[in-house]
């Protein structure tokens, strides 16, 4: 059964999904394909900061411009950052584009501009990735654990942490937290 690309999608876990990487979660679906799926969660808060980060990297910073976020991204690989930011018309070494008006980097040079004020002045920056296997998206699917919504920048920058769950499912009309987390097919 062919199942349609979720990239550019947030997946809302369902009230019954249970998993504590994913429990509440809304993860934005950076690739989707037959060989698998990646995502990154957008709303598991992190203990560490954007100021942490840097110290580690040993990049200089001080008094930070804007409004960096910091986030578990998932379970995969949590020492390797990526980083959303809107599209400031520079070329990063390992950006790549998402949607209009949003990129996706893995590079330290964005890090770098941040630091000297010269980077994007928002940005989330996930520590970690979510990762399934051929198919295995597509199961958890037909099993109910998710629902989908295309994504949106504005919810990365504009909606607290807290509260993207609940605002993403209400993008499809739901209360979450009225959903039943048995499901039926008919």
């Amino acid at each position: 059964m062919s199942y349609p690309s979720l990239k550019n999608h947030f997946l809302i876990a369902m009230p019954q999904l249970d998993d504590p990487n994913f429990h509440h979660g809304v993860v934005w679906v950076v690739e989707h394909n037959a060989e698998g799926a990646m995502g990154l969660s957008i709303n598991r808060p992190s203990s560490l900061t954007i100021e942490n980060i840097l110290d580690d990297l040993s990049i200089p910073h001080r008094g930070l411009q804007g409004h960096h976020q910091v986030v578990q991204g998932g379970p995969v690989r949590p020492e390797t950052g990526f980083i959303l930011h809107p599209d400031t018309g520079e070329d990063w070494l390992g950006s790549h584009h998402l949607m209009d008006g949003l990129r996706l980097t893995t590079s330290k040079d964005v890090l770098e501009a941040i630091a000297a004020g010269r980077g994007p002045t928002r940005s989330l920056t996930a520590l970690g990735y979510a990762g399934w296997e051929a198919g295995q998206l597509e199961q958890e699917m037909l099993d109910n654990a998710w629902l989908s919504v295309a994504a949106d920048a504005d919810t990365l920058f504009e909606v607290p942490l807290t509260e993207r769950w609940q605002h993403s499912a209400a993008s499809l009309g739901v209360d979450i937290r009225l959903l039943s987390g048995h499901a039926g097919h008919a």
